[in-house]
């Protein structure tokens, strides 16, 4: 098939199987989330439908190339490689910053993984402060499944209060809570807008808002709704907000009715505020208190889950079908991406053991295939539920075992070093975080 063939393909696969509803902005220079707002589960269906309905196939690690923006990028995956670098070229993506020196340069890539932790870690990095020990609670963060045994990110269970806890105990500063669920929406509002006008230069307020509402943002998880932190502030046109959105990287102006009325969506609800300048750097003690909390040695909890929702699907519980597999893992992606805090982790412990960059390196390689494994159970679930062929369980359950030695070589790794850099702190007692299973 031609490059055109393909996208023709894609355009099929959107306005018939998906019955997407932002057709008109289709073309081969269209971009994938700001304009068709694809969020990466519709894109592995793209490619579950392009094998499917059309025959076209590609190679796992393809699936998560992060180079694909536009859809001509998507159809180019699918040409033979020299047919792809002769083809006229879309738009490039704008690229990322990449870190010097490796782990121990001036400069490390800061990944982000979770919207409250992020909003406190620009703090820190604001203030001079290593913020990388903070993260070490993202990559076994507690996660809800639902009575359909579906996974959530996001649920009434799952509380950020630890998180503040153990913040406040390393950084010896106060995050406090300004959200009253005792109280209405409106007057919730009410006392998120005073602390904005009253907010000083050193200060945050985040508020949880949903971001599903806020179009203006690009948002590639695309999930509705989509309950996230930022931090406003207010401007000189009291109609524009200043947002700073630490956890995707992005900061500008957006109206103010807009931000406000993604805040009063019944979906969301909270909010904390702080002071950067009353943050200190973590003492070692501390640190190793925190990851000796976080680092859950003996099992992997969200392979676990996946186990656990696969085996309700397969199994028929409550009424399920296979088909509803799909349903069951739509949130894995915003789940999957904390597994790159691991890079936090050995990035901290590395640059305090002045341990070698040649395999720091090493993991990070190992991290990023476990992130791809994790999309390829994804990606294989989701075909497990569209045909409903029960011979595609093995694969499944493959690539589960497969993920699991994946991360389980990588927390063996870190806390090895970790135990060793550590073997002269004293850890002390402190509360504990509690992780799914």
């Amino acid at each position: 098939m031609t490059r055109s063939d393909i996208i023709d393909a894609i355009a099929k696969v959107l306005a018939g199987p998906m019955q997407h509803r932002h057709m008109e902005a289709f073309s081969p220079t269209a971009r994938l989330n700001q304009d068709l707002y694809l969020d990466s589960v519709l894109i592995l269906q793209i490619f579950l439908n392009l094998e499917l309905e059309h025959g076209l196939m590609v190679d796992d690690a393809v699936i998560s190339r992060k180079d694909v923006v536009t859809v001509a990028d998507l159809a180019d995956l699918f040409l033979p490689e020299d047919d792809a670098a002769s083809a006229e070229p879309a738009p490039a993506a704008e690229p990322m910053a990449e870190f010097e020196g490796g782990v121990h340069g001036e400069e490390y890539y800061d990944i982000k993984v979770h919207c409250f932790v992020s909003c406190l870690c620009d703090g820190l990095k604001r203030r001079g402060i290593d913020h990388r020990p903070f993260y070490f609670g993202i990559w076994d963060a507690p996660f809800g499944i639902s009575p359909r045994h579906e996974l959530l990110y996001h649920d009434a269970t799952v509380s950020h209060e630890p998180f503040r806890l153990w913040f406040e105990r390393l950084y010896r500063a106060p995050v406090t809570p300004w959200y009253d669920h005792s109280r209405s929406k409106d007057e919730n509002i009410a006392t998120f807008l005073d602390l904005l006008e009253k907010r000083r230069e050193t200060e945050g307020v985040m508020v949880m808002l949903d971001l599903f509402h806020l179009p203006e943002r690009e948002n590639k998880f695309n999930q509705n709704p989509f309950p996230h932190y930022l931090m406003p502030e207010m401007t000189e046109d009291p109609d524009i907000w200043f947002i700073r959105d630490p956890d995707y990287r992005w900061e500008g102006p957006i109206e103010r009715a807009k931000v406000l009325n993604a805040v009063a969506q019944p979906s969301v609800a909270g909010g904390y505020h702080f002071d950067r300048a009353a943050f200190q750097p973590a003492a070692d003690a501390d640190v190793v208190a925190y990851l000796n909390t976080c680092l859950i040695r003996d099992h992997n909890p969200l392979i676990d889950a996946l186990r656990s929702i696969l085996a309700a699907h397969v199994e028929g519980r409550d009424g399920l079908t296979l088909s509803d597999l799909s349903s069951g893992l739509r949130e894995l992606p915003v789940l999957a991406i904390r597994k790159y805090a691991y890079e936090h982790g050995f990035a901290f412990i590395w640059r305090a053991a002045k341990l070698a960059n040649s395999e720091f390196e090493h993991w990070c390689t190992e991290i990023e295939a476990l992130h791809q494994e994790l999309k390829n159970i994804h990606f294989a679930a989701m075909k497990l539920a569209q045909t409903g062929d029960r011979r595609l369980i093995e694969d499944v359950t493959r690539r589960l075992d497969r993920a699991d030695r994946f991360e389980t070589s990588i927390k063996t790794r870190l806390g090895a070093a970790f135990d060793a850099w550590s073997a002269g702190f004293q850890d002390t007692a402190a509360p504990r975080l509690k992780a799914l299973g």
